[in-house]
């Protein structure tokens, strides 16, 4: 069984775009949710939401004039996030001739991938009559593995390639799918995490299920309200998160920088019973994905320094705090530092796992906790967890890191990181 570890990041997020501008976002507890025209024309409860601004790496050469042409944002995202990876993990970004790498694999998972295309040409065009104007790009746009297919083919990857879907826990899914790739030995490496496109087609059906914030439209910043009483729903985001997973043997043996060893996952469903249901967790559930990933990573919940949790900003919060207290026997008052990063760039559905755990693995290496912005009103039935959650970025030596993400369906994800030392 090979140990696993992360050897490079990318991040597209609302509130920045690459690692460095991330981490000085995350340290100030810079938010990246701004009032959206479009949703506002449509007649959206919710009128703000989390886009990234990728303007730079547009100008920079990221994309050819072609893929241009033939993508949409949920593509354009994981290519940045992905390029951005490869290239901290220390790799050369390989020619279109380069021999295929037949060691490395690629997971890159999303709610609803191509959506956008589909929502803005494909059924306009195909209700037009014009299905011939529709093109050969069409099918790879479209397709829930835009992303990861796209990535795999400009990086010339002949590991599996492959994209998972599994709703707001995609993913973390997705790097603890990579984990056991790495960890049984099948690939050396793996490109892992989560690309979602900031669709309205996407948002419009959470809208109306009013899952969604409401209230906050003239005030941005505060919308996204995770552990706060006055949470109203959660606000929704764009963006990718990409981790580069590999063997120790293999990055010990090219000398790669390493920043943290994944030290065990597990993903399971509550069964839509006890409780659970299409929109809601059973507890049982969350507390067994949490209790598996720690038997996986031979970790004591004692040991568990920081939590990076789920925490929306809906009703749900108290409901996961007091679940992760369970699995993990700590009082309230004795639980590990926690926070929210959705209260600084919003709910990025299938990316959300794998953005999270990118500021996870920053924190972890650079020795601090990101304050969770908007809980000034902090949510009275958890209230002993108040000295827990920081306000301010606060310096801790934290070692160990659990990542949780749950998502419609009752389906559950939680992943491991302990910060390298040599």
């Amino acid at each position: 069984m090979s140990r696993v570890v992360v050897t490079g990041m990318g991040i597209v997020a609302p509130n920045a775009v690459g690692l460095e501008a991330y981490r000085e976002a995350l340290c100030q507890g810079k938010s990246g949710i701004a009032p959206s025209v479009q949703m506002k024309e449509l007649g959206f409860g919710c009128q703000v939401a989390g886009i990234p601004d990728i303007s730079r790496q547009t100008e920079e050469g990221y994309f050819s004039h072609e893929f241009l042409r033939n993508s949409n944002d949920s593509m354009k995202y994981a290519v940045i996030a992905s390029f951005d990876c490869w290239r901290d993990a220390g790799f050369s970004l390989p020619p279109p001739d380069s021999p295929v790498d037949w060691k490395t694999a690629c997971i890159i998972g999303t709610s609803l991938g191509g959506i956008d295309t589909i929502g803005e040409f494909v059924v306009p065009e195909t209700n037009a009559k014009r299905v011939r104007r529709l093109g050969s790009s069409a099918a790879e746009r479209a397709m829930a593995s835009c992303a990861s297919a796209c990535v795999g083919g400009l990086l010339g990857l002949g590991g599996q390639v492959t994209t998972n879907s599994s709703a707001c826990s995609t993913g973390t899914e997705a790097i603890v799918n990579a984990f056991w790739m790495i960890r049984e030995g099948r690939y050396d490496r793996a490109v892992a995490g989560g690309s979602e496109a900031p669709s309205v087609y996407t948002w419009a059906f959470l809208d109306s299920l009013r899952v969604m914030m409401r209230d906050s439209n003239d005030r941005p910043v505060g919308a996204s309200r995770p552990l706060s009483a006055t949470a109203g729903g959660f606000v929704p985001a764009g963006g990718a998160g990409i981790l580069m997973l590999e063997s120790l043997d293999a990055a010990q043996t090219r000398g790669a920088r390493i920043y943290a060893e994944v030290l065990g996952g597990h993903s399971n469903c509550g069964g839509q019973r006890n409780g659970g249901s299409i929109t809601a967790s059973n507890p049982e559930g969350i507390q067994r994905c949490v209790q598996g990933a720690l038997e996986v990573a031979a970790v004591d919940p004692v040991e568990i320094d920081y939590i990076n949790g789920h925490l929306t900003g809906t009703g749900g919060d108290p409901k996961e705090i007091r679940c992760l207290s369970a699995a993990l026997h700590r009082p309230l008052s004795n639980m590990p530092w926690v926070n929210a990063t959705k209260s600084l760039i919003g709910h990025g559905l299938g990316a959300s796992g794998s953005m999270e755990s990118v500021a996870t693995v920053l924190q972890l290496t650079e020795g601090f906790v990101h304050p969770s912005i908007n809980c000034e009103d902090f949510h009275p039935e958890i209230s002993e967890l108040r000295p827990r959650v920081p306000e301010k970025s606060v310096s801790v030596d934290c070692r160990i890191a659990l990542k949780t993400s749950f998502g419609f369906g009752d389906v559950n994800s939680c992943v491991v990181f302990k910060r390298w030392e040599n």
